[in-house]
């Protein structure tokens, strides 16, 4: 069963995703033809309207993933699709963790096509030396160090979102909890939910940092932490975001089975 809700809301977030995935590869393409012919202001002119489009519609694509996401938590969890849902022979864990699968896949897979975008627009090698040259100002490092730390940061990025998404859930269940403003109660708590944790993530850093110098650094100086430093604290952001993820995971599912009030 739960591959078929998972196959079910796939389909309908894919279906609305699909044509920012079209328009961000068609952006990327139109930036880097553009921006290849020389001696031409006109083209240049162009290139730059393609390149603002195509950040725009990278921006979009996350944005209204997440949107759509919410938007189809709360259609099939509490509005009319609901009298469908629940009366599915299928556990309320199983319910959620589809919704949670389906966050987990498609923004993966949104941040895979700006990635790749992003490489068919602005990839070159004069590009990746620049990259090379500012973070040389921390530390030396090479292609090696700079893919690591990419695919850290990717992570990272995928999980924050993922988290975000999770309070967004959290917010909407115990907003629906109520009889009235359930919208509006559902967007403050999402906001209590995602806010809280990030102040504790900022109390867990100073709290290390009062053992680490470089960390310590963050709070007290404006120098420029190091590569290792910056993977420290990347890696102490994935283990925190990770305990997020399943805390959340729990409290839902806890608050799924403790009833829902369809509107």
């Amino acid at each position: 069963m739960l591959k078929k809700l998972l196959k079910y809301d796939l389909q309908r977030i894919y279906k609305f995703l699909i044509t920012f995935y079209i328009l961000s590869i068609f952006f990327s393409i139109t930036t880097r033809i553009f921006f290849s012919i020389d001696n031409s202001t006109i083209m240049y002119i162009i290139g730059k309207i393609s390149s603002g489009l195509t950040i725009v519609i990278f921006i979009s694509t996350i944005v209204f993933n997440i949107m759509k996401l919410w938007s189809n938590f709360i259609n099939n969890l509490y509005k009319d699709e609901a009298y469908l849902t629940h009366t599915i022979p299928v556990k309320k864990k199983h319910l959620y963790l589809s919704k949670l699968l389906t966050s987990i896949i498609t923004i993966i897979t949104s941040i895979i096509v700006i990635a790749v975008s992003l490489g068919i627009a602005y990839y070159s090698k004069e590009n990746i030396e620049l990259i090379k040259l500012q973070l040389t100002m921390t530390s030396t490092i090479n292609n090696s160090n700079i893919i690591s730390l990419l695919l850290i940061v990717f992570l990272v990025f995928t999980l924050e979102i993922i988290f975000l998404i999770e309070s967004g859930y959290n917010g909407i269940i115990l907003g629906h909890k109520k009889n009235n403003n359930k919208i509006i109660l559902s967007v403050i708590y999402s906001f209590l939910s995602y806010m809280a944790c990030q102040i504790i993530t900022l109390l867990i850093i100073f709290i290390i940092s009062l053992f680490n110098q470089d960390l310590m650094n963050l709070f007290t100086s404006n120098i420029i932490p190091s590569i290792s430093t910056i993977k420290s604290i990347m890696y102490l952001a994935i283990t925190i975001y990770l305990l997020y993820i399943m805390l959340y995971y729990l409290i839902n599912v806890k608050l799924l089975n403790q009833g829902v009030n369809i509107d």
